[in-house]
């Protein structure tokens, strides 16, 4: 471990030599497995570039999600953290990661475990804490996730952000992680868009969500079908629908529900087959939304009329917000075969478009 300083400058940190990636592999015999989405990414320069979208990370304590061989782990050591805790469900990676932490005395924590289960609120030092209205703490996540992983993961920090749990009861805390690329064109897409879905929703009301740059598939090994987008989110310090997530997911779901359809056709879903359409027509009336519109030519504001009209009607009558189309389609299902004698009917088109 050497301190390397220019001179009138702050000593920075510099790993000391260490075998490539690609040697870490072969050492250590690693191999992608495919059931688990693996990709890794042997370019230093690229990890390099996704580290540097996370901002100044001098000092700062950073978790990084799936490291696999280490790539990116690296790149992270090299911006001069002072805690890098690595979060790692694979076993097969843990000793190649354990040789950078020796490289790295006193610097590196390594968890084998999965990230969907880990308990974040225990990740940091108390110190870091920072008040949600002020600057975002020095506590930085950065991730190349699976592509199976990556989407319930953003669902449940997204939560964690909306209740202010999990790796954000620290403050805003920042992250910066990869997703397949139409996903990253989702999670930034704009009204109108044909990219605009649930997820831009969810994305966008909780926080300024950056598309920063797109990885080439051939940069990984093995080569994934698709690019890759590297997404940066910063929390917000107000939502832009101040409603509970568990009610803006289920109406930005209902809408989304038919997303060719005309947008009422997917509100209706949020209420009982018995006055539906009244109740329909009565949500979309107090939000002001036109029922011609298309799920993705919805804005935010529109969303926020919908979801604040939706709580007041929940308000007065608390069985809506149980209400399950997907369950009232099921019982409607099991009554007519039971009705039915020759055999199982035929569905109807909303039940195959479910």
């Amino acid at each position: 471990l050497c301190l390397m300083a220019a001179p009138g400058k702050v000593a920075a940190f510099r790993l000391p030599p260490l075998p490539t990636i690609g040697e870490i592999i072969k050492l250590f015999r690693l191999k992608a497995l495919k059931q688990l989405s693996q990709n890794f990414l042997l370019d230093l320069r690229l990890t390099d570039k996704i580290v540097k979208q996370a901002g100044e990370l001098k000092n700062a304590h950073v978790c990084e999600v799936g490291p696999g061989p280490g790539g990116i782990t690296r790149s992270i050591l090299s911006a001069g953290v002072e805690q890098l805790l690595l979060i790692e469900k694979d076993a097969r990676f843990i000793p190649g990661l354990q040789m950078l932490s020796e490289a790295a005395p006193g610097k590196v924590h390594i968890v084998h475990g999965d990230i969907l289960t880990y308990k974040m609120e225990k990740a940091f030092p108390k110190h870091l804490k920072k008040s949600w209205e002020d600057e975002p703490p020095n506590i930085h996540i950065i991730g190349n996730l699976p592509f199976s992983v990556s989407t319930p993961l953003i669902i449940k920090w997204l939560e964690n952000v909306s209740k202010r749990e999990g790796p954000f009861i620290y403050g805003r805390t920042q992250m910066t992680l990869t997703f397949q690329k139409e996903v990253g064109e989702r999670l930034t897409a704009n009204p109108g868009s044909k990219q605009r879905s649930r997820l831009s929703i969810m994305a966008q009301h909780l926080c300024t969500v950056e598309n920063c740059f797109v990885i080439p598939g051939q940069a990984f090994v093995p080569k994934p079908e698709v690019d890759v987008a590297v997404v940066h989110f910063t929390p917000l310090v107000q939502p832009k629908i101040q409603q509970p997530f568990e009610l803006v997911e289920k109406v930005v779901q209902s809408v989304f529900q038919f997303r060719r359809k005309y947008c009422f056709r997917g509100i209706e879903t949020l209420f009982p087959e018995n006055g539906r359409l009244k109740r329909t027509e009565q949500l979309m009336m107090t939000a002001n939304v036109d029922p011609t519109l298309r799920p993705f030519q919805l804005s935010m504001s529109q969303f926020r009329n919908l979801c604040n009209a939706y709580r007041k009607m929940c308000d007065e009558d608390p069985s809506l917000f149980v209400f399950s189309y997907r369950e009232e389609l099921r019982q409607k299902k099991m009554r007519r075969s039971l009705l039915e004698s020759t055999g199982q009917p035929e569905q109807t088109e909303e039940e195959n478009q479910l």
